[in-house]
């Protein structure tokens, strides 16, 4: 064999393979349950989580960081359970899985936007600390009251194909147009190769048309991400309603391989244009092929949130059930301080919040870019604390949590306090958030995780009224993922 004979072979080999694999993305159907082995060996891409150690409260009495209510962690990690999947330290993210479930939270008081309340109670895998929760709750809003402009952005290239892509985001999007007011507009943008426009400010009340639309939709091609995007935004300019909810929501697995594919070239380009009023929420699909991080890079510099759709379930959850918390903000740049009292508390460790740190000049700054927050949404925050002796008798605040934010429709800046001075039990919500706390750090396998226990999570879910059912969901995910890990 001469020597240009290999390296035309293997040329031609490549080229061969290629072809093959557009052509199994580009709308034909694959073989029943085959897909290429690389799309699931290593192929997601999660921001790394470095977990926080304790820290002194004589030498660091202050903790700062934004708020969010991103909630993609807890369905990727119920999607691994239910598919006997690993589970990677990077996808959990203990403040999304959290802010997954609503808690009995104090309403705000009339007129007010948010409400703050907090205890201090034994925690369950460390006897040396306690658990401190902080819960946030917002305002609810009437949706059927909120004037709606909406740019359902959707990725239909070839990594979508498979039945949880872009089948699952169809369904999603017909759910929310099925529920959509008479008076909205609604477009529709989709892209791969090239950037379509499929619908151009249809009415709320075309409902067929819209459903004719968003049903006729089909994967193939690569992924035009950043034009899609770009035209989307034009799109809701061009219908944008003064006072009302103006939001680009995008359904995709993430993977913007032509035009602007890097994390900063993305941010850069959202960041500018939240200024405008129009809003970005992000819809994750798939796995094997999820760039979660460039998902959540989006949705935060978008004045969004991002989840994760991993049935029709969810879909109706974060569209219909909680539509105010996705499609509605009410404040804006939420960021929180929470501060212990060193004559009380030896130490403290945040747990979540990772990438959400903030400094004292984030805090002071009023400009700062922090989280937005939607309507009629619970967020929670939780700190392992080890105190000094004699804190139970204290007659003094042994923390102080504060809040800062802006009111979504004034821009009037705002701040709520709390003072935290009394030890306690741990109620039937601080009870879930133990639970969910400790679940987290064993699926972290996290050098902090002490005593955790999957057989102790599961015990206290079963003492509780679990009358919810995404909560009552949860120990039954429990329940499988001891199995798994027997």
């Amino acid at each position: 064999m001469k020597k240009t004979t290999l390296p035309l072979l293997v040329a031609v080999l490549t080229i061969f393979i290629i072809g093959c694999w557009d052509s199994l993305y580009n709308g034909e159907p694959s073989p029943p349950g085959y897909y290429p082995p690389h799309v699931y060996e290593n192929a997601d891409e999660f921001d790394e989580i470095n977990e926080r150690d304790f820290v002194s409260a004589e030498e660091q009495p202050e903790s700062f960081f934004a708020l969010n209510i991103n909630t993609a962690s807890y369905s990727i990690i119920r999607r691994s359970i239910n598919s006997g999947a690993k589970i990677y330290k990077d996808q959990v993210l203990i403040e999304e899985m959290l802010n997954y479930f609503q808690f009995d939270y104090p309403v705000p008081d009339e007129g007010e936007i948010l409400s703050l309340s907090g205890s201090l109670s034994p925690c369950p895998w460390n006897e040396e600390a306690h658990l401190l929760s902080i819960g946030i709750k917002t305002e609810s809003v009437e949706m059927s009251g909120i004037d709606n402009n909406l740019v359902f952005l959707i990725d239909v290239s070839g990594s979508m194909f498979p039945q949880d892509r872009l089948p699952l985001a169809q369904e999603a999007f017909i759910l929310l147009a099925e529920n959509l007011n008479q008076d909205d507009r609604v477009s529709v943008v989709t892209y791969a190769s090239g950037v379509e426009t499929k619908l151009d400010g249809a009415m709320g009340y075309e409902k067929a048309k819209i459903r004719g639309v968003i049903e006729d939709l089909s994967a193939g091609g690569s992924t035009l991400g950043a034009g899609g995007i770009q035209m989307a935004y034009q799109i809701a300019a061009k219908y944008f309603k003064e006072g009302g909810n103006n939001r680009v929501i995008l359904a995709t697995d993430g993977d913007f391989n032509v035009g602007i594919s890097s994390q900063s070239e993305l941010e850069k380009f959202i960041s500018q244009k939240r200024d405008t009023g129009i809003y970005l929420s992000v819809l994750g699909f798939g796995m094997g092929n999820l760039k979660n991080n460039k998902m959540e890079t989006l949705a935060n510099c978008g004045n969004g949130n991002y989840s994760y759709i991993d049935s029709v379930n969810e879909a109706r959850k974060v569209l219909i059930d909680e539509a105010g918390g996705t499609l509605k903000t009410v404040a804006r740049d939420a960021k929180a301080m929470v501060e212990f009292n060193p004559d009380y508390v030896d130490k403290y460790r945040q747990l979540g919040y990772e990438n959400r740190q903030l400094t004292r000049s984030d805090w002071e700054n009023p400009d700062t870019d922090a989280g937005e927050l939607g309507a009629g949404r619970c967020i929670t925050a939780v700190y392992e604390v080890i105190l000094k002796e004699g804190a139970e008798d204290a007659v003094v605040p042994l923390i102080t949590a504060a809040v800062r934010f802006k009111d979504a429709s004034t821009d009037e800046p705002k701040e709520i306090s709390l003072d935290i001075s009394e030890l306690g039990k741990a109620n039937e919500d601080v009870a879930f958030i133990s639970a969910v706390v400790e679940s987290a750090l064993l699926m972290r396998d996290s050098p902090y995780k002490g005593s955790a226990d999957i057989d102790k999570v599961i015990a206290r879910l079963e003492s509780l009224k679990l009358e919810d059912e995404h909560k009552a969901g949860f120990l039954e995910l429990m329940r499988k993922y001891g199995e798994n890990i027997e």
